[in-house]
């Protein structure tokens, strides 16, 4: 079966490195070097999909995308050199099939082409553009782009989503980024951690309660629920919730409604309702710790974010962001300099980017200069650094307990060592077994 592609980007050298390689893989292609073009030999080509690169003189490929989107139903997959969060949020909010980064793997690129053409489906309509500033994420990470994707795909959808990740790692940011993307960014966003309300008055603070429904009910009460409205609820640590509370919120998801503490009348509510947990839910399911129906009810969409110490590569750009915004802040000059950045590298971060954020609030503070030190910065004596997760066992104490000398003794395996008070052939083989950064 022949597949018309149709290739629409602004550099010669990518164009014509896209062209081989498609026509090598066996598709008949068309390039050309705009977007206006791309619409001008739309009908005259009648591609069965579309690749195009984002950022062109002229109209970008998000507003091709768009043109696109009315005219026809054809796939079309972006590709950019600029890749950010919002960019990758909005190309699936406007019907992309799908978001490539450049430099393209050609692997990838290989594999979303041959996932278009056999789903052949019918992508969805576009949504209008949010313009101005919101909740934002920072990282490139393969993995994080795949997260802005998921978001920019459920965004007019009231699907439940459910959202892991360790302490630390940005839940009730991506729970602000969904609603924030939704087709009423203007509703109701309405958050309650689970675990600060006591269990005994959680139903009340979701559901309401009505006038002498317990002692101290004076008065008829909203719960979040009804707040949220058509908006957006998020119930953090969903996991730490006790299971007569998870009965009650398992009828919420199913039948759309709640009963009111004390009332005997149903309310009903079309909030969309994002859980999030640090809680390996799996094993909770086992020890009969949680239900396994709302389980499934509640991750109709699953999110994972994983942990900064997985995704290096956006430190680089988390600290400048954050360094930014403290300068902003505080009215001057800062910058992280390169041996400093190497030990940001280094570090676990067992408090993810929380913790890589107060650290670097802390520094730009202390700061004498411009240049953030590495003594401001405290590595390895946080008092929020934690071992990840649930993770108790000697041997992840002892590795976050060598991280942290590693840190203090500047990298130092000797001066660390002597710290520990063993040789250093043992350091070093503590480091090996644990797979530790020097």
């Amino acid at each position: 079966m022949e597949v018309r592609i149709l290739v629409v980007e602004d550099d010669e050298t990518h164009r014509e490195t896209l062209m081989r390689h498609l026509s090598r893989s066996g598709y008949t292609v068309t390039a050309v070097e705009s977007g206006e073009r791309a619409l001008a030999v739309l009908h005259a080509t009648n591609p069965d999909l579309i690749l195009s690169d984002v950022r062109m003189p002229g109209m970008s490929g998000l507003t091709l995308l768009e043109h696109v989107r009315e005219r026809t139903t054809v796939p079309v997959t972006v590709m950019t050199a600029y890749g950010d969060m919002q960019s990758a949020i909005d190309a699936m909010k406007k019907g992309a099939f799908d978001y490539l980064q450049k430099p393209l793997d050609l692997d990838a690129l290989d594999a979303v082409l041959e996932r278009c053409v056999s789903e052949n489906v019918k992508a969805p309509a576009g949504l209008a553009f949010q313009e101005g500033a919101g909740p934002r994420l920072v990282g490139m990470d393969p993995r994080m782009v795949e997260i802005y994707k998921t978001i920019g795909s459920i965004a007019t959808s009231r699907a439940s989503v459910l959202i892991r990740g360790e302490t630390g790692t940005g839940k009730e940011l991506i729970a602000r980024l969904i609603h924030h993307n939704a087709s009423q960014p203007d509703a109701p966003f309405v958050a309650v951690n689970c675990t600060a309300v006591p269990a005994s008055l959680l139903e009340s603070e979701l559901f309401g309660h009505v006038r002498g429904s317990f002692t101290g009910a004076v008065g008829d009460r909203k719960g979040r629920f009804e707040l949220a409205a058509d908006g957006t609820i998020f119930l953090d640590e969903i996991g730490d919730t006790t299971a007569g509370f998870q009965a009650k919120l398992l009828r919420v998801l199913q039948e759309r409604e709640f009963y009111p503490v004390g009332s005997e009348t149903p309310r009903s509510t079309r909030a969309r309702v994002v859980a999030a947990t640090h809680r390996p839910i799996e094993r909770l399911i086992k020890e009969g710790r949680f239900r396994e129906d709302l389980y499934f009810r509640l991750r109709i969409v699953e999110i994972t974010i994983p942990p900064l110490r997985e995704r290096r590569g956006d430190i680089p750009l988390l600290a400048s962001h954050f360094v930014q915004r403290q300068a902003r802040d505080l009215g001057r000059e800062l910058y992280v300099p390169d041996d400093v950045m190497g030990e940001l590298l280094a570090h676990e971060w067992p408090g993810n980017v929380r913790e890589l954020e107060n650290a670097l609030a802390r520094a730009c503070v202390l700061a004498r200069g411009a240049a953030i030190s590495l003594d401001a910065l405290r590595l390895g004596q946080q008092a929020d650094s934690k071992i990840p997760g649930d993770d108790q066992s000697l041997e992840a104490i002892q590795r976050a307990h060598v991280q942290r000398v590693l840190a203090q003794a500047g990298r130092n395996k000797s001066r660390a060592a002597e710290i520990l008070g063993v040789s250093r052939p043992r350091l070093d083989r503590i480091i090996a077994r644990h797979n530790l950064v020097v």
